[in-house]
């Protein structure tokens, strides 16, 4: 009998899950704009998502700011304690399967009047009664143990949350310090640009209070200055919403260094990261990417919550008995001959329900359904957003290039312009046009350095990278993933 039961006690009638296959192609897209991300696949490389971020982020003021930010970031900290919550629900859920055991005392005194007495008289009865008691559900069509199954699968999902948080949290962090430090070296290049203007206007309003230079010159002349007026005032206001931005990130006030760190840091650097990343294949991500690993046991919860709603249609059995003594004065409670207990198994079969058993499993399938989409769609936007950041990789370089000797040719162009103006060929208006689109292509050209950095830390986070802090190296890349596979035998 006792084999029965725990036999029947292991049961479930949650279906067998079975992963749904990935709905994206088996590679990631090709053509012109893959061709320098696609040379990079083949670089013998270990996966992306194993590099740790202080090897990934090589500058030693972006470091600091990210260990600051993981360890007092209040998103990353309602993630974590997200975790410990779907961790102690899983606890509770999971205490269902053992018994539950009690002691309690009570006692009562009751008078009976003379007329509902059978002697004709009053009497007064009394009782006292201590003891344990305990009750158990035999779970022998594993309701309970799939409520368990699906409670320990929410606990794992919101796990991988946090993981996908801190990831977040990471390229969030770096992307702030590089926007901090593009708009430094935009608004120091708009000081420069600013102070050769003043320059401008006044030799042109003495070139035409001496009546060399037309009144259409030194009106040029000022609205290039206001202009670059306008853009100080742009680039400081940018320069102070990039700086409160990374605060908010890092979660505290920067210490004095980081500030004076971050008040010399007037250009934006260039190799605060690597030039490329292999990408590796889009069924890789299914292990590596903890957003698409959460979908998973959010999926598999779902379909442990079928079993628990087929459970319903069978009966329930518990079992509820208690031992103790029992008298009827306090005095004699624990004299010989005092013992008491009960023993009440019950059963109970639902025979007529409405049908609402029956909506139940529907809601739990059409639940499993939902989620089902939704781990296709979380696949189906990874597989997006890897997808273009290889286009930016394989196309930043190149427009760089090209905005690069864009920027040699406008100030080739300005110099023969103010050679021009200075032998009295040309008039002022070419010097300032030529100045107003030199300007106009550094600017370009460094926010399209800051896009070129931004893609390539969007590239390591999409490709899971950042949530180890050290590079896992190839020998023990298996365990680690491993490791982070086991944790639900590790919970159960």
């Amino acid at each position: 009998m006792t084999t029965l039961v725990t036999a029947l006690a292991g049961c479930s009638l949650a279906p067998t899950y079975e992963r749904p296959e990935a709905p994206v192609s088996a590679a990631y897209p090709t053509g012109e704009a893959y061709t320098q991300a696609g040379q990079s696949q083949g670089s013998g490389q270990g996966p992306v998502a194993d590099i740790g971020w202080r090897d990934f982020y090589s500058d030693p003021l972006l470091q600091n700011l990210i260990s600051m930010a993981l360890t007092a970031n209040r998103d990353l900290r309602v993630a974590a304690l997200n975790v410990e919550e779907a961790r102690a629900q899983y606890r509770i859920q999971r205490a269902d399967l053992l018994p539950g055991v009690g002691v309690g005392g009570d006692g009562s005194v009751q008078r009976l009047p003379a007329d509902l007495s059978s002697t004709g008289s009053s009497n007064i009865t009394r009782s006292y009664q201590v003891g344990g008691t305990a009750s158990w559900e035999l779970d022998l069509f594993g309701r309970i143990r799939s409520l368990s199954d699906q409670a320990l699968e929410t606990y794992l999902a919101q796990d991988e949350t946090r993981i996908a948080t801190q990831l977040s949290l990471i390229s969030e962090t770096a992307t702030a310090y590089l926007t901090l430090r593009a708009d430094q070296e935009l608004l120091s290049l708009t000081q420069s640009t600013l102070t050769s203007q003043q320059d401008s206007y006044q030799l042109t309003k003495q070139s035409y209070d001496a009546g060399v230079a037309t009144e259409l010159d030194l009106s040029q002349a000022e609205v290039s200055l206001r202009t670059a007026q306008r853009d100080l005032s742009t680039y400081t206001r940018l320069v102070a919403q990039a700086r409160n931005a990374l605060v908010l990130l890092v979660g505290q006030p920067l210490p004095d260094d980081v500030v004076a760190q971050l008040d010399q840091a007037k250009i934006l650097p260039d190799g605060v990261v690597p030039e490329s990343l292999p990408a590796g294949l889009p069924s890789d991500l299914l292990a590596r990417r903890p957003d698409i690993r959460a979908a998973e046991h959010q999926l598999r919860a779902a379909n442990a919550y079928i079993g628990a709603a087929r459970a319903a249609f069978f009966p329930t059995i518990s079992l509820t008995g208690s031992a103790g003594t029992a008298s009827s004065s306090l005095g004699g409670l624990f004299d010989a001959g005092s013992g008491a207990w009960s023993f009440a198994p019950s059963i109970t079969m639902p025979i007529f329900a409405g049908g609402s058993l029956w909506a139940g499993l529907d809601v739990a399938k059409v639940r499993k359904n939902i989620q089902i989409a939704t781990y296709e769609q979380t696949i189906q936007t990874a597989f997006r957003e890897v997808a273009d950041a290889l286009a930016g990789q394989g196309t930043y370089r190149t427009q760089i290039v090209a905005q690069q000797q864009l920027v040699a040719a406008y100030q080739r162009a300005y110099d023969l312009s103010r050679q021009r103006f200075d032998q009295g060929v040309d008039d002022y208006l070419s010097v300032l046009d030529s100045q107003r689109s030199l300007f106009a292509a550094q600017q370009v050209l460094v926010e399209t350095r800051l896009s070129r950095l931004s893609n390539l830390i969007t590239l390591y986070q999409v490709l899971g990278g950042g949530w180890t802090e050290k590079t896992v190296a190839a020998q023990d890349a298996g365990a680690a993933a491993a490791a982070q596979g086991g944790a639900t035998s590790a919970v159960k």
